[in-house]
């Protein structure tokens, strides 16, 4: 019995250091910093390892979830539980987040070093990393909400870290704000899945939503609906993704932290909760929606920023909606899988800000002529050749996953870029580079389908299986998902092109200032009070706000 609990209680514990760490050596932590960086880096590692020999664990057959404490609750919902769902889904979770929290520690030892706030720094890295992992590892709803709202309280604290800086005040305000909306639409949903289903475990729900015969209770229609806008609001898409761009003014660890883990929270919510989403056709259509609106705006507004952290920003706003997007498709494996790739890419990304510089200093190669429709046409037909034969040869197919072969047709969108390297060179150098472009992505070709595959047979019945049919309202969206990609190819390649229109200048002032989505939500959130800095504090703040320049 104790070995098949061991990856249970391994998971159970891997948090409980950082936690210690922010309550206990957090008391007055400014006064002995030291202390509380190598507490909060140890308790890292420990973290870390836990997560690893929980896999091993687990792949030896340890694979029993366990409840360990519960407190019954009134009005019918059921009992907050300390318990750990087991899971390859948990553990692949666990494993990403502690391995990405354990980096950002080391990395903030040497970043905060000799600040004079670095031990409160510390202490709110290690609760927020240790309530982030709690809530992985939650089995039951109520500890995933507790954990949830504690994580995101957390997170403000580091958000807001310089208290003197307005921009990262007021985008601490705006996220809290919407954070706590949030937090009442999952409440609510919790209570009504809970009441309805008569289980607080994700494991019982997803049991009894397996066995479910005939139409279900219209109140999980509803939930699902909440768990959608929870999701949207803590993914920070459009129009509510404003505090994700202006948080860029926290310490660059927090910026790590946050873009490449806690953003995953929706959706982890979703994978979580993918058991109901999978029987509520419409919300994972809204859900699909609102990603592919989220990935348009904020790929376009990528083109016009000029600071480096912003146009990250932008980038994880669009990934976002991709994984959302996915997760409303149904492709619950694949957005597993990007969750790994963007994680591991933009911590990396965010903790080498700086040398990011040096690459736009250096000197660049200057092609001889910018592609024209023709070309681009010539590197699409080549991609999506090379991507519908391979899906073929792994036995995928239109007809029975159109949804899949979609996501593998904007794979083909993305190849064309590296193509349209070769077809831009000089005659002479190009046929050789157009083959070793081809074959490149006829590589990423093969490795989308079998990291497919792989994910597919590695997550089993963690998530539900890829749809094999969609209805007419689905077929519509992923022709529309198509041709959105296809447009944004279009216009990165026709860019030069379209800035020396009147349309072309309209639509980038626009799109440099958000299309303004945000402006609204800044001045409600200044009614609550001013930020520092007084009259020098707005100007500052006015001039970190794209919206608020073009305005002006």
């Amino acid at each position: 019995m104790m070995i098949a609990e061991m990856a249970s209680r391994l998971m159970l514990v891997a948090p409980w250091p950082l936690l210690a760490a922010g309550v206990v050596v957090g008391v007055g932590a400014d006064r002995h910093p030291r202390l509380m960086r190598a507490a909060t880096t140890g308790a890292a590692w420990f973290a870390l390892a836990c997560a690893i020999l929980a896999a091993v664990a687990y792949g030896l057959g340890a694979t029993q979830s366990e409840t360990y404490l519960s407190l019954h609750l009134p009005a019918r919902l059921g009992a907050l539980a300390v318990s750990v769902d087991a899971d390859v889904l948990t553990l692949i979770m666990l494993t990403l987040v502690a391995f990405v929290g354990m980096i950002v520690a080391r990395y903030s030892k040497t970043y905060m070093d000799g600040d004079e706030h670095e031990g409160r720094f510390h202490r709110w890295l290690a609760l927020t990393l240790g309530s982030f992992l709690t809530l992985i590892v939650a089995g039951n709803v109520w500890g995933f909400w507790v954990s949830w709202v504690a994580t995101s309280l957390c997170l403000h604290e580091l958000l807001a870290f310089y208290r003197d800086r307005p921009g990262a005040v007021l985008a601490a305000r705006k996220k809290y704000l919407l954070h706590r909306l949030a937090d009442a639409c999952l409440f609510s949903a919790f209570a009504l899945i809970v009441r309805a289903l008569h289980s607080a475990q994700w494991a019982g729900i997803g049991r009894a939503l397996a066995h479910a015969a005939g139409p279900l209770p219209e109140g999980l229609a509803v939930a699902a609906a909440l768990i959608v806008v929870s999701a949207i609001l803590k993914s920070a898409q459009f129009p509510s993704h404003g505090w994700l761009i202006q948080v860029m003014e926290a310490p660059t660890p927090v910026s790590a932290l946050l873009h490449a883990g806690i953003i995953y929270t929706g959706a982890f919510l979703v994978l979580r909760a993918s058991p109901l989403m999978a029987h509520i056709g419409w919300a994972g259509d809204v859900l699909a929606g609102v990603g592919l609106v989220s990935i348009v705006v904020a790929s376009l507004t990528m083109m016009t920023m000029t600071n480096i952290k912003g146009a990250l920003a932008y980038s994880t706003c669009a990934q976002m909606g991709f994984m959302l997007m996915e997760c409303g498709l149904g492709l619950y494996s694949i957005a597993v899988l990007h969750i790994i790739a963007h994680s591991v890419y933009k911590a990396h990304a965010f903790l080498s800000s700086g040398s990011v510089v040096e690459h736009f200093r250096a000197p660049k190669t200057v092609v001889s002529m910018a592609a024209t429709m023709g070309r681009a046409l010539l590197g699409l037909a080549i991609a999506v050749a090379m991507v519908l034969g391979v899906g073929r040869a792994f036995g995928v197919g239109l007809v029975h996953q159109p949804a899949l072969i979609v996501m593998a047709a904007i794979l083909a969108v993305g190849m064309t870029q590296l193509l349209l390297q070769a077809l831009n060179t000089r005659e002479g150098a190009m046929g050789g580079l157009l083959v070793r472009m081809t074959g490149l992505s006829a590589l990423v070709s093969v490795a989308y389908f079998a990291l497919h595959l792989g994910f597919v047979a590695l997550l089993g019945t963690s998530v539900p299986a890829d749809p094999v049919q969609v209805g007419v309202a689905q077929k519509v969206l992923l022709g529309v998902i198509g041709v959105a990609f296809l447009a944004l190819l279009f216009i990165q390649q026709l860019l030069p092109r379209l800035s020396q229109t009147a349309l072309g200048r309209a639509a980038y002032v626009h799109f440099y200032g958000g299309l303004y989505a945000d402006s609204m939500l800044t001045e409600f959130v200044r009614g609550f009070g001013p930020t520092p800095g007084g009259v020098a504090g707005r100007r500052r703040l006015l001039n970190a706000d794209p919206s608020h320049e073009v305005q002006s």
